[in-house]
């Protein structure tokens, strides 16, 4: 059982010399996830944003890049480290991710926390026999599909993708596992696009972290979110 009552007041120092960089943020900006442990997340929030790319238009909406995150070995090494830390008192035995970045994030989670990899594919592309579901992007449609032998019954399945923006995606995801009996104990994610309300869409399910809760489509807009899930044990 998971549910939202934890509050927490999150102090971010910020090292002068560094403020010359790229961007400039006031720390009290800086969305972070105040349960995850502060040997990976201090001052994860800042070197996360010197990484990602804000493009104004692409496909009718602001996308969010993070391949220069990707491209950063030590960062992209702390954000799987912190992600999977979040889950670690679970009993995750599988974790399912998205194509194509969720595999990025998924199979490195997965390892880290021995547990098996499940991926989720577009249409076509995975070999008989599936189940399929069709659902709405922010900016298209789209059909996923899973191996219909992929989740056993009663197994306890952990979603994770690089982004929430609106939740469609990562419900349909939930919709595939629950329909082949896998239980959602959680929900992992690099980026939170708050100014698009996902947790609206997704209220079945409280355990939901991630690392960085973007506020505003503004150039680097980011508020510091108090409210975190609490995740409880389950198996």
């Amino acid at each position: 059982m998971c549910g939202r009552h934890l509050h927490h007041n999150v102090e971010i120092r910020i090292d002068p010399p560094r403020l010359s960089m790229r961007i400039t943020m006031p720390s009290s900006e800086i969305g972070l996830s105040p349960n995850l442990p502060i040997s990976h997340h201090h001052g994860l929030p800042m070197d996360m944003m010197r990484r990602i790319r804000r493009i104004p238009e692409f496909k009718g909406v602001v996308f969010w890049d993070i391949t220069p995150l990707l491209r950063d070995g030590r960062v992209f090494c702390r954000c799987i480290l912190t992600l999977a830390e979040s889950f670690s008192e679970q009993d995750v035995k599988v974790v399912a991710a998205n194509e194509a970045r969720g595999f990025i994030i998924g199979a490195p989670i997965a390892h880290r926390l021995s547990a098996g990899f499940v991926p989720i594919r577009k249409r076509g592309k995975l070999p008989p026999s599936v189940r399929s579901l069709s659902y709405m992007k922010e900016y298209e449609s789209d059909v996923i599909e899973i191996k219909d032998d992929s989740i056993d019954k009663g197994d306890t399945v952990l979603l994770v993708d690089d982004l929430l923006a609106t939740g469609g995606t990562i419900k349909a995801n939930a919709d595939l596992v629950q329909g082949l009996g896998g239980v959602i104990i959680g929900m992992g994610f690099f980026i939170e696009l708050g100014y698009l309300n996902p947790r609206a869409n997704l209220r079945d399910y409280s355990c939901i972290h991630s690392l960085l809760d973007i506020r505003s489509t503004d150039e680097f807009c980011i508020e510091a979110s108090n409210q975190t899930d609490s995740c409880q044990r389950i198996g």
